[in-house]
């Protein structure tokens, strides 16, 4: 095993641990795949992660289930929607430059670290006494625009889907963390079997950091169902504002 897989599997472990509890583990190892695979193109690189990604959100969510009750009528539309959106955006990703959407998305980060900062209680409260069918009708909105986003550029994918839930359905943080690895399991699905059969997977080195990543993901899912709301609520916010650092370091220091 080379040093540049052991690395490899170092970073696939701590994405697995921060994915499970709050999403956003691809801003570990995204840039660590790019960083330790220069010779790949990146196409290959992104599709090789996605396998390890998959792996430790299936974990993550094995735990979750035992610990979270599931709205399942509601999982069953979000994740056919969401994985539908995630191969179209794939799909899309391989013709069009996705550089254009990174400033937008800084901003809207910017005022989610703010306010997730300053509202004591967000993600903390009992939940929203929605109606089914409204809760149905955010769940498509957000299934196919985070869907189609996690496919086209994918970092912080996860951390997305837990503020959807909050916000849009009033889930508290443990419960809004369980429902986004069921749909961010089929959008990593999704992109799989593009880059699959693509030829863009390189399985020498998925298998290994899905393991690893796999590992990571049933740990940080027992801590955040031990610790509760107020820790993955910080936690949230710690990933956040490593996302804002991120799309701030490409916008302003990277060129497209």
């Amino acid at each position: 095993m080379t040093i540049e897989l052991v690395l490899l599997c170092l970073f696939a472990f701590a994405a697995g641990f921060i994915d499970a509890v709050v999403g956003g583990g691809g801003l570990v190892q995204t840039p660590a795949g790019l960083i330790l695979l220069p010779h790949l193109p990146v196409s290959t690189v992104i599709g090789t992660l996605k396998v390890p990604a998959f792996s430790g959100t299936a974990l993550a969510s094995i735990q979750y289930m035992k610990q979270v009750t599931i709205k399942w009528k509601l999982m069953a539309v979000m994740t056919v929607l969401a994985f539908t959106s995630a191969v179209t955006g794939s799909l899309l990703l391989s013709k069009v430059n996705n550089y254009f959407m990174k400033p937008l998305l800084l901003v809207i980060l910017v005022f989610v670290a703010i306010y997730t900062y300053t509202k004591k209680n967000f993600g903390t409260h009992t939940e929203k006494a929605h109606s089914f069918n409204r809760q149905l009708v955010y769940s498509i909105i957000a299934s196919i625009v985070l869907g189609f986003y996690d496919g086209f550029i994918g970092p912080g994918t996860g951390s997305f889907l837990v503020l959807a839930f909050i916000t849009l359905l009033g889930f508290d943080f443990l419960k809004a963390s369980a429902h986004a690895k069921l749909v961010n399991l089929s959008t990593n699905l999704g992109s799989i079997l593009f880059f699959a059969a693509s030829g863009r997977i390189i399985f020498a080195i998925a298998i290994p950091m899905a393991i690893c990543n796999a590992i990571g993901g049933s740990l940080g899912a027992r801590l955040a169902i031990a610790k509760g709301n107020k820790f993955i609520r910080v936690f949230f916010l710690v990933i956040v504002v490593g996302t804002i650092l991120r799309f701030a370091y490409d916008v302003f220091f990277r060129h497209p």
